[in-house]
């Protein structure tokens, strides 16, 4: 497989388990203070990866001051995105969150042109445009939901837009497993730090075990969504996270027993769409080359 269908398809899996780590979380329903459970979170993930990298020989610490720099830059803005989003998510409907969130292709891959001079093709970037009507079309997000946890949501938009393109500069010597460790690491220590500021509260054993599934999850989405912004094309790859949106329409189907609309399924036909004309694209070029 070519670089660039590589991480579309490390996207997808990433994407989906964010979703998985968003429900999981949201199904905790407040029954845990907020940093607090970041912070139980992110130690089970720190070390489930700590174990996995030492496992198979991935966890190289010794890297350049640069990288050194660029990922703890990359942990900051990781731990201010998963404080914004995870209030959010507490705060506001989740399609509307998730349609906020569907802006983020679009601003990686202009940021990727504006700063690394990376080309975008007409063709590309009115896919991304047609995906974003489609993810749209599903949520139908109202100007009345519009409020200061909407704000939350694009701030954390732009965290997460800065931290993958702060990714992409980071040296292909450094592993992705060290990059990971360093994301779960800032979050923990950030969240340990601020939940001294708040009572601690009791876990119930169903909220235990939505915490310890979402560490795994969040682990996995961490480490695949690193991988995709390090291989191949930020334009070809970032329209692959609207394939998120499908699969929390999925899960809200079977989960929450949330029957989809018709504008719901024409808007996730659309969404699909664009991601194999993206695809037929990418062949096209690579064809031609």
């Amino acid at each position: 497989m070519s670089p660039n269908t590589i991480g579309a398809l490390m996207m997808m899996v990433s994407m989906g388990t964010f979703v998985m780590n968003d429900t999981l979380i949201k199904l905790t329903n407040g029954a845990v203070p907020l940093f607090q459970l970041i912070f139980l979170r992110g130690l089970l993930a720190t070390c489930l990866i700590y174990m996995i990298a030492r496992s198979f020989g991935a966890l190289r610490l010794k890297v350049s001051n640069r990288d050194k720099a660029l990922i703890a830059l990359r942990g900051l803005f990781e731990v201010a995105t998963a404080y914004l989003f995870i209030s959010a998510l507490f705060n506001m409907p989740l399609g509307n969150l998730n349609a906020i969130m569907q802006v983020v292709p679009l601003t990686v891959t202009l940021g990727s042109a504006l700063f690394y001079r990376e080309a975008v093709g007409w063709r590309r970037m009115l896919a991304i445009v047609i995906g974003l009507c489609g993810v749209m079309m599903i949520v139908r997000p109202g100007v009345e939901g519009f409020n200061i946890w909407s704000l939350y949501a694009l701030a954390s938009v732009v965290g997460v837009t800065i931290r993958d393109l702060i990714t992409r500069r980071l040296s292909r010597e450094v592993s992705g497993m060290t990059v990971t460790l360093g994301t779960t690491f800032s979050v923990m220590a950030a969240a340990g730090l601020a939940s001294l500021t708040q009572d601690w509260a009791p876990v119930s054993n169903s909220s235990w075990m939505s915490i310890c599934a979402a560490a795994l999850f969040v682990s996995v989405g961490y480490f695949t969504s690193i991988q995709a912004m390090r291989i191949g094309e930020v334009s070809f790859i970032a329209p692959f996270r609207y394939t998120g949106l499908v699969m929390a329409m999925l899960i809200g189907f079977f989960i929450f027993n949330e029957v989809p609309r018709p504008f719901t399924l024409l808007g996730a036909a659309i969404v699909m769409a664009t991601g194999m004309f993206t695809f037929y694209r990418e062949r096209k070029l690579a064809r031609r080359a």
